[in-house]
């Protein structure tokens, strides 16, 4: 390299979120739209998280997970949303370097969390229905509390070594990020200098995050669904698939957008359709998930029945 024009770049210091739409009256419909989004989906997960702290009938191994995965839906939308409304109320869409740097590292700390932690909930209802002799041993607190503890400890693993490897870019001209938020994807594109070993390291992380995990949920859920239709009884099979249907739905909206948002690397035209997705990934999920797991589940709804009425819930 012809060390004139290594002693010639400049430094970006911050970047342009280009944002969902540029018309500013479409920006105040925005605004009013997520900011409400933001509400539910913090509400509902909480309530959640409340439900299961208070009833003790939900002080089992799958609602210890699941208020786990309602904390970590609070805290992936609280990443980009309300720093998304706040420019929207400034009209200002600059962010600087390092802060666009931390809301990427806490958003892969959280999806990386959140691959780990839906794969432990899978395991836990193979070792319920397939292996219910042994539940209470295999799946005690303690057990528990170590699986929680290794997918953080994996989640922070990933989103440290992308953040680290995105320092070692150089970012020396454009500084438009055509997003709402700071991803690999569009700070990729933004690099004069060599991505490849970033790519590498995500395609590495997303084998492991993603597709380990995916084919492990694949296996635990054809192993459940064997053991259910050995169930005689109507009622139980249709517990038992009611229960794991809501998982499998959670686990197919993530997986699918985020596999989604991250094979077009490079491609400046998918940029658009990645707004798309990462509203799905940040907003729509988070608020779903609340839904999905208390709209079939007498249990979670007596449970905040009590919650909000103060009321025992009815046996």
């Amino acid at each position: 390299m012809d060390p004139e024009v290594g002693a010639n770049r400049t430094s970006v210091t911050e970047f342009i979120l280009v944002g969902l739409v540029e018309t500013e009256q479409l920006q105040s419909v925005v605004f009013v739209v997520f900011l409400f989004a933001y509400l539910v989906t913090v509400g509902g997960n909480l309530s959640i998280l409340a439900a299961i702290l208070v009833e003790p009938k939900l002080h089992t191994p799958m609602y210890f997970f699941l208020g786990n995965l309602s904390v970590l839906d609070v805290g992936c939308i609280t990443v980009t949303v309300p720093s998304m409304l706040a420019r929207l109320l400034s009209h200002k869409r600059t962010v600087p370097y390092r802060a666009c740097l931390t809301q990427l590292f806490f958003f892969h700390l959280l999806a990386g969390m959140d691959c780990f932690l839906l794969t432990v909930m899978a395991y836990d209802r193979f070792l319920a229905i397939c292996r219910p002799l042994t539940y209470n041993t295999h799946m005690s607190q303690n057990v528990q509390r170590i699986l929680v503890a290794v997918s953080w400890a994996l989640g922070f693993t990933n989103a440290l070594n992308h953040t680290i490897a995105l320092t070692t870019l150089n970012f020396c001209g454009p500084n438009i990020v055509n997003n709402f938020y700071c991803d690999l994807p569009q700070l990729f594109q933004l690099s004069c200098s060599s991505t490849q070993l970033n790519e590498l390291l995500l395609f590495v992380a997303a084998a492991f995050m993603a597709v380990a995990p995916l084919v492990l949920i694949t296996v635990s859920y054809a192993q459940v669904a064997a053991a259910v239709l050995q169930i005689r009884s109507v009622e139980g099979r249709n517990k038992a698939f009611s229960t794991c249907g809501s998982h499998l739905t959670v686990v197919c909206l993530f997986y699918g957008t985020g596999i989604f948002n991250y094979m077009c690397l490079g491609s400046e035209e998918s940029s658009d359709k990645d707004k798309g997705v990462g509203v799905f990934n940040t907003v729509i999920n988070p608020m779903l998930n609340p839904l999905i797991y208390s709209l079939r589940n007498p249990d979670v709804q007596d449970a905040l029945w009590r919650v909000f009425v103060g009321r025992k819930s009815l046996t």
